[in-house]
């Protein structure tokens, strides 16, 4: 009798494995509880120190204000290709707010990122409208670069413009090279681009610039083949 147990043992576990690659195969989506992350020491943190908060339905992590950029990388978590999603909190004060993820990174320096500008959202600036959401490669193609040498293509308007000082939700979708964004659930993205590297996998984290707090809450990574 305990032998055919065990054979049923042995039978569940390995019927678990197979559904368990299964299920990488096909796309394995993650929710990322922040607290937990920063509370048991599995998120590295770089030029900032983040604390946690609990307020309605979002719970997640906050970054303090500093100057240059900030990163709080996800350990132990290598992303390539899939689905990004994530609540996010800025705030409309100009040229203090600048939050985003972080991916395909190798170190603090050297990384994609796409993120937003909430002070940007409902400028009635024409030109500082365009200028919502951005991707970056980094240490080449800073912001700097990609306006004075591809005005207008790797920046763009949010439409509809979320309001600057409350949460939006985000979905970037990164299927090497070509990376889309959505917020806020809309069907069209704001930005669709190519990535300026041939960097396929990397570091992944929540991603903050010079002189910027910001709140995320909600990280939730689906892998794609």
């Amino acid at each position: 009798m305990k032998a055919i147990n065990l054979r049923h043992l042995y039978l569940i576990i390995i019927l678990g494995f197979i559904t368990y690659l299964s299920g990488i195969a096909q796309g394995n989506s993650v929710k990322y509880d922040l607290i937990s992350l920063s509370e048991n020491n599995k998120i590295e943190v770089f030029n900032r120190k983040v604390s946690t908060f609990s307020e309605n339905d979002k719970k997640g992590i906050r970054f303090s204000k500093n100057e240059n950029d900030g990163i709080a990388w996800l350990k132990h978590v290598i992303f390539t290709n899939g689905i990004i999603e994530a609540d996010i909190k800025g705030k409309d004060e100009f040229q203090e707010s600048f939050v985003g993820i972080a991916f395909h990174g190798t170190d603090n320096n050297t990384l994609d990122a796409i993120y937003f500008r909430p002070f940007n959202f409902q400028s009635t600036d024409s030109v500082h409208k365009i200028h919502a959401v951005q991707y970056i490669s980094q240490p080449d193609y800073p912001w700097e670069v990609l306006r004075e040498k591809f005005n207008g293509k790797y920046e763009k308007a949010v439409v509809p413009s979320p309001n600057g000082d409350e949460w939006f939700h985000v979905k970037i979708i990164v299927k090497y090279p070509q990376i889309t964004v959505f917020v806020n659930g809309n069907q069209e993205p704001c930005l669709s681009v190519e990535k300026l590297n041939n960097r396929t996998s990397g570091k992944i984290g929540l991603w903050v610039g010079n002189n910027s707090d910001g709140d995320f809450a909600n990280l939730q990574i689906m892998s794609l083949n």
